[in-house]
């Protein structure tokens, strides 16, 4: 609880990755990927439920094993490869109310795919969100230096034009002078109650959480994950 607020952390991991089978159970360091993700919500002390939505009775056995709740199943319909964020985050929100009895006020999600994250980042996030009432969720971010001026596509006739509008040669601006643009990481992002309800998993006034010795990798193929393991 962080000011009377109470918090709950989300932590997705359905069985049915295709990339890398069972993807969220792999090992790292000796411990399925989940469960990096369970241990680093267990550290804060402000965290009022620690979740973890899945499809697979196997993964809810790990999930027990690691202390996490699993106070529901997550059905098939939302376990499916083109499933957005959203409509699994709410029904983990609303699950969990019904299954704790009471409400929560922010909605922590960990993606398991990011195992390795800075210290302190759920202590952060929430301190700045609660801080901001006009704000409708946080999310870590990096700056990007693979810069969207120097972004191209290519048309139909083989030509390069442009992804940015309205600047003339954006291409051909000098570094010194190209805005800071930052990327979303997936190491935390953090929704408020009402975000939710009213039908986003992130809404209009997005805060950013800036993470400043990046290090951390979305695991999605072979090659992220020897990538990650080379930095342990």
């Amino acid at each position: 609880m962080y000011k009377n607020k109470k918090i709950l952390v989300v932590i997705p991991a359905r069985s049915l990755s295709k990339g890398i089978k069972n993807k969220n159970i792999i090992k790292l360091n000796g411990k399925p990927l989940f469960a990096h993700s369970i241990n680093y919500a267990k550290k804060s002390k402000i965290v009022d439920k620690i979740i973890v939505s899945t499809d697979s009775l196997k993964y809810v056995a790990i999930a027990k094993k690691y202390k996490a709740e699993t106070p529901f199943l997550r059905s098939k319909k939302l376990a499916g490869d083109l499933v957005p964020d959203y409509p699994v985050m709410y029904d983990s929100l609303i699950k969990s109310e019904k299954f704790f009895k009471f409400k929560f006020d922010y909605v922590v999600l960990l993606r398991p795919t990011s195992p390795k994250r800075e210290r302190g980042l759920i202590e952060k996030g929430i301190k700045i969100l609660h801080a901001r009432k006009d704000a409708t969720s946080i999310r870590s971010v990096v700056r990007t230096y693979s810069h969207p001026y120097r972004h191209f596509l290519i048309n139909k006739k083989g030509i390069m034009k442009t992804i940015i509008k309205n600047i003339k040669e954006p291409y051909n601006i000098e570094r010194q002078q190209l805005p800071k643009f930052y990327f979303q990481s997936g190491d935390l992002e953090i929704i408020k109650r009402k975000t939710l309800i009213n039908g986003s998993v992130s809404g209009n006034n997005i805060l950013p959480l800036l993470i400043n010795n990046y290090d951390s990798i979305d695991i999605d193929n072979i090659n992220d994950l020897k990538k990650i393991k080379c930095l342990n």
